[in-house]
């Protein structure tokens, strides 16, 4: 996709109609927000693309948000600053302008990957900071019995590791983030020993992959996983899930040093 929806949205999915609730399902994971402070280092300038909301976005930092939905950019918390309307393909700052950049669940829905990625590192003189999943582990996850075409549509969005790899090219660190069973970040896997949460049109709608299938096939995948888990079967395969303080998935960040 190379257009924009009506509220601004650049990538495939459109955040005027699937991001209304967004922030009440969609909140920072503490321990995911620790990983990526971390890798972010002493970086005292932070530019984050593709920011919505500003999940992620550390509160001890000068961060630069770009976000391209007004949707997303209207739903920012009092205490972050305000996002610049704008695309990862052209941004608009000098290069080597910030000290670090990263970008949290977003660039599966760039138009043009390399070029995003390649901003990213024109502006950035330290290091850039991408969390995403990985597409060949999607498809592993539990909910793929349930939901077929929703797991295997995030699997064709996501970008491969090498993609990504390539994009920003010099040294890269590619390391699995694993989600606590607590997990406050409404992602698929986040609700891994939490099924009833799915059950929730409003939870499986803050993950962009459930607005690719008709609202009859949603439908009809979350009373498939209702009635199993009324029934037990769900947890006559899953029950340890429950009680499992962690799951590692598909879930990585990808860190690019300077080249």
């Amino acid at each position: 996709m190379t257009g924009r929806y009506g509220d601004g949205s650049a990538g495939d999915a459109n955040y005027g109609a699937i991001g209304k609730s967004y922030v009440n399902y969609r909140q920072p994971e503490p321990r995911i927000a620790a990983a990526i402070d971390a890798a972010l280092g002493e970086a005292l300038t932070v530019l984050n693309v593709g920011a919505g909301a500003g999940s992620y976005e550390p509160v001890d930092r000068a961060v630069t948000a770009v976000e391209p939905s007004a949707s997303m950019r209207a739903q920012r918390p009092a205490h972050l600053s305000s996002a610049i309307d704008a695309v990862a393909e052209n941004l608009p700052f000098p290069d080597k302008h910030f000290d670090a950049a990263m970008a949290t669940f977003t660039i599966h829905q760039w138009s043009d990957l390399g070029a995003g990625l390649s901003e990213m590192r024109r502006v950035t003189r330290g290091p850039v900071v991408i969390l995403t999943c990985d597409p060949d582990e999607v498809q592993a996850f539990w909910l793929n019995d349930y939901a077929p075409d929703v797991l295997s549509t995030e699997a064709r969005r996501y970008p491969s590791m090498a993609a990504i790899r390539e994009g920003l090219g010099g040294a890269i660190d590619i390391l699995p983030v694993p989600i606590p069973l607590d997990c406050r970040d409404g992602f698929n896997e986040a609700y891994y020993g939490r099924p009833e949460m799915l059950l929730d049109d409003s939870a499986c709608l803050s993950c962009s992959a459930w607005s690719f299938v008709s609202p009859e096939t949603a439908a009809g995948y979350v009373e498939r996983l209702r009635a199993d888990i009324a029934d037990g079967s769900w947890d006559e395969k899953y029950a340890a899930l429950r009680d499992q303080p962690e799951f590692t998935g598909s879930l990585y960040l990808v860190i690019a040093r300077n080249p």
